[in-house]
């Protein structure tokens, strides 16, 4: 580390942040929101700190007290999964992004639910939407929540 940070200062004229700078494993250190994985096969993937700014950055657009139609959360949420999607797509494991895209139906899934009220109306809705009536009526009584 001390080599290259001479040959850059010296000979290069450039200034080295040690603060951002180390010398480590590739699995270890992050860079623009990538990680690699370890093993002998390395890929890129995308770091734990961007994966967790998604997540919260998706629970506050679909969170419970809101007040807002799905279709407006639904407007909200398309433009930052897109502009997501596109920045990340480049990642060489994509189980992770089937992952995110399940966690995301499954909390606008949860906000439909929720939106729904009642076990009358849940019911009514899944029967509109094709459900069985004896499953719609167990579902839409069960205390599990969404």
């Amino acid at each position: 580390m001390e080599s290259v940070t001479r040959f850059i200062t010296q000979q290069l004229k450039l200034k080295v942040n040690e603060t951002k700078s180390a010398v480590a494993r590739p699995q270890d250190r992050k860079l623009l929101g990538f990680s690699f994985t370890a093993g002998p096969e390395v890929k890129r993937t995308i770091a734990p700190k961007a994966l967790n700014r998604f997540k919260a950055r998706v629970r506050e657009i679909t969170r419970r007290a809101k007040g807002v139609s799905i279709e407006t959360t639904i407007a909200e949420l398309a433009p930052y999964l897109r502009g997501w999607r596109n920045y990340f797509g480049f990642c060489e494991t994509p189980e992770a992004l089937v992952y995110l895209t399940r966690w995301v139906r499954l909390r606008l899934r949860a906000a439909l639910w929720r939106q729904w009220k009642t076990p009358r109306r849940r019911r009514a809705v899944l029967i509109a939407l094709g459900v069985r009536p004896r499953l719609a009526r167990n579902t839409a009584g069960s205390g599990l929540g969404p």
